[in-house]
């Protein structure tokens, strides 16, 4: 009698497994070494991972662009503008 073999979860990573290994760190761009500090952080889950990447991502890219997020409350109804003097210059 055959027996079916057993299929490990898919949504786990199996570090061991050098081909889901590599299936994972090419599909999410990172190296190996990459790859096993998150899952030593994080655990094997195959989602988790890759919101981490994403997260990760996202925060590299808003500190490289220098973005600033700024809150601004506006306490007063009237604005004041405040022009450079527009007469021509003495000749």
């Amino acid at each position: 009698m055959r027996r079916p073999k057993i299929q490990p979860p898919r949504n786990k990573l199996d570090m061991t497994d050098q081909a889901q290994v590599r299936v994972v760190t090419k599909r999410l761009k990172l190296s190996p070494t990459e790859l096993a500090e998150i899952v030593k952080r994080i655990g094997n889950s195959i989602t988790a991972i890759t919101k981490e990447v994403a997260q990760q991502r996202a925060a590299k890219q808003s500190a490289a662009a220098g973005t600033v997020i700024a809150s601004v409350t506006v306490t007063e109804t009237k604005a004041e503008l405040i022009m450079p003097d527009e007469t021509p210059a003495a000749t």
